[in-house]
């Protein structure tokens, strides 16, 4: 871990806040401003910020106002969050730098969808940061022959999936020793991978990366072959058969594919019909199984 970007990560992320509940922050250790993972902002609580060991809750007597809430999504609207109205009423914002804002509040409903989010109750202001040298030790076990295989990121909720997959589609864009730059394309549906902004990704994805946002997987997958030609397409938490689909029809184009899944294991796939099917399918050939150790991430590659 690089503290000091991590650190600066860490307050870019409290400049999104007012400069009341920026101070509260003052009181965390360099340490844990470097290994925070999320501020968690509620209406009528205290700020609180998420380490790897549990939240933490800042500013006794300091509760988050209504007020503090609207004030950061004017903020990271740019105070024109009609502009913004398709990703609210899905459920986040995009803020400069890479951060995504998750969004909870009163939803407005029309003809049984979603239409916007009114009275914001809580915002969760998510500090992704990279973890280049978990990538650069994996790459030996993953493509030994210094070929790329399709790969699936194995883990549960909260230990850093979305990262690791961010990260190993930035290696092989921009390609390292013991690999070629590679075409990547990216099916971003919930906008979490490349967190694009005005046609830019905010997070660092390489060289060799087209982003295709906001677009459901089974639609984006045979978009991007069309329209991108790539060696790799990578997408984020397969869960539904069309996402299947979608991928069978591009490994049988000769296409690399990099998934993620909510799961703890291989066996706690086979549990699972439709994760069951997808082993079924042999398109993938190793997986990355991430777990916690001694309150470290531990990284372990196994061939499926």
């Amino acid at each position: 871990m690089n503290a000091s970007a991590d650190g600066l990560r860490f307050a870019r992320a409290v400049s999104i806040l007012p400069s009341r509940l920026q101070r509260l922050t003052d009181r965390l250790s360099q340490e844990e401003k470097a290994s925070a993972e999320e501020l968690r902002l509620r209406s009528g609580q205290a700020l609180g910020v998420v380490l790897p060991d549990g939240e933490v809750s800042l500013g006794e007597g300091v509760t988050v106002t209504p007020e503090d809430l609207e004030q950061i999504c004017d903020r990271v609207t740019g105070y024109s969050r009609y502009l913004s109205s398709e990703t609210v009423r899905q459920g986040y914002l995009t803020a400069e730098g890479g951060f995504r804002i998750g969004v909870c509040g009163t939803a407005v409903m029309r003809d049984g969808a979603v239409k916007d989010l009114r009275g914001i109750s809580s915002l969760t202001i998510r500090i992704s940061r990279a973890c280049t040298d978990a990538v650069q030790s994996l790459l030996p076990a993953l493509y030994p022959e210094n070929t790329v295989c399709s790969t699936l990121i194995l883990s549960p909720p909260g230990l850093g999936k979305t990262t690791l997959l961010r990260d190993l589609i930035r290696t092989l864009s921009n390609g390292c020793a013991a690999l070629p730059p590679y075409r990547v394309a990216v099916a971003d549906e919930r906008g979490e991978i490349a967190v694009m902004r005005d046609g830019q990704a905010q997070m660092d994805v390489g060289g060799h990366t087209d982003v295709l946002d906001g677009c459901p997987k089974a639609l984006a997958i045979p978009m991007l072959l069309r329209s991108a030609a790539p060696h790799v397409i990578a997408v984020d938490e397969i869960t539904v058969q069309e996402d299947l689909s979608a991928m069978f029809a591009a490994a049988n184009c000769g296409v690399a594919l990099l998934a993620t899944v909510h799961a703890a294991s291989r066996g706690e796939l086979l549990e699972k019909p439709l994760f069951k099917r997808l082993l079924r399918m042999n398109v993938f050939k190793k997986a990355v199984v991430i777990r916690m150790a001694e309150g470290r991430r531990v990284y372990d590659v196994e061939s499926l």
